[in-house]
């Protein structure tokens, strides 16, 4: 089987626009360890695209564009020369939907989530509408004609479509809130909440999930940015059990998330509150064949071949510090 891995800022994804550095090398980071595991799997032949202007990844074909060759037919070459397609990229300008749904368009195998669940969760406002109607904790969010209560304390202006921390706003009132949520149609507002900023590793499918990972984030403000600066990954699940129903939940509200997803949720003493869900690859996906031990790609391979999750496994007591480069976070 020939796989083609896809990561959006190495592959190519801002050929015709300048490559951050600190987004490449956390691409880097996540397309690293996807090659690693797929290529370690026998039968299997790894081809990944990569930007120019970065250095061929090690272990797999690498494939780079024509002279004049854009970005989507730079994706769609490799999806024609291969047999399933692992696509990763931000949720934001529905770059990750349309990339999925290119790859069912095609005919290929697609080692994601479906374009319909991508769709979804690629909103934060529709994320929170979907699970709060079916009784799942979550963060309250408003979008820019909702009404905006008038609770006390700092409240947070965000992309609806943005992963992670990007473009998070901390604002004094709920009224300076809704002024900046007015001035735009792509924002939505929550309240600020204090908790433990928490992520699930999950792999799901038909509507189920198994958990692989609870992870601890560690975020700080820096020149007024809300920053991820590290994750300990797989640190031993929280005694709670809501947060041990939180991914079946999840998994269950949302149709069509399959394979590899993270969900974000804040750990608050009377429970956690879900703040997005991540339909694809998330950084702590990185230290996840470290500290389980296991090969993780192969494990979403299995699940497409038998279309059954694995048994529960035993927590594995390695937690694997990553650190996290300044102004990034997934």
């Amino acid at each position: 089987m020939r796989i083609f891995a896809f990561e959006f800022f190495s592959g190519g994804g801002l050929i015709d626009q300048p490559l951050p550095a600190t987004l490449a090398r956390e691409g880097d980071l996540m397309l690293g360890t996807l090659v690693r595991e797929l290529a370690s799997i026998d039968g299997v032949q790894v081809v990944a695209s990569r930007d120019p202007r970065l250095s061929p990844m090690a272990g797999c074909e690498t494939l780079l564009p024509s002279p004049g060759e854009g970005a989507e037919e730079l994706f769609a070459r490799g999806v024609a020369m291969a047999d399933a397609v692992w696509p990763t990229a931000p949720e934001g300008g529905r770059r990750l939907e349309r990339l999925v749904a290119a790859v069912a368009a095609a005919g290929r195998t697609l080692l994601a989530c479906t374009p319909e669940a991508v769709h979804l969760a690629a909103s934060k406002l529709a994320t929170s509408r979907t699970l709060a109607a079916l009784g799942i904790p979550v963060v309250p969010t408003f979008g820019p004609v909702d009404a905006i209560p008038s609770l006390p304390g700092s409240w947070v202006v965000k992309p609806d479509d943005g992963a992670g921390c990007d473009g998070i706003e901390r604002l004094d009132g709920f009224a300076e809130a809704e002024r900046r949520l007015r001035s735009a149609g792509h924002l939505v507002a929550q309240p600020w909440v204090e908790g433990e900023p928490w992520s699930l590793s999950l792999l799901c499918a038909g509507g189920q999930a198994r958990l692989l990972a609870c992870n601890r984030q560690r975020l700080t403000w820096r020149t007024g940015r809300l920053q991820l600066d590290a994750i300990a990954v797989n640190v031993r699940p929280p005694a709670d059990q809501r947060v041990h129903r939180l991914g079946a939940e999840v998994a269950a509200a949302i149709e069509g998330l399959w394979g590899y997803v993270g969900v974000d949720f804040l750990l608050r003493p009377d429970g956690p509150l879900v703040l997005e869900v991540n339909p694809r690859l998330t950084t702590s996906y990185c230290g996840l064949p470290a500290a389980l031990g296991r090969n993780v790609a192969e494990t979403v391979l299995e699940l497409r071949r038998s279309r059954a999750l694995p048994a529960p496994t035993p927590w594995s007591a390695k937690v694997v510090e990553l650190a996290i480069e300044p102004e990034y976070a997934a």
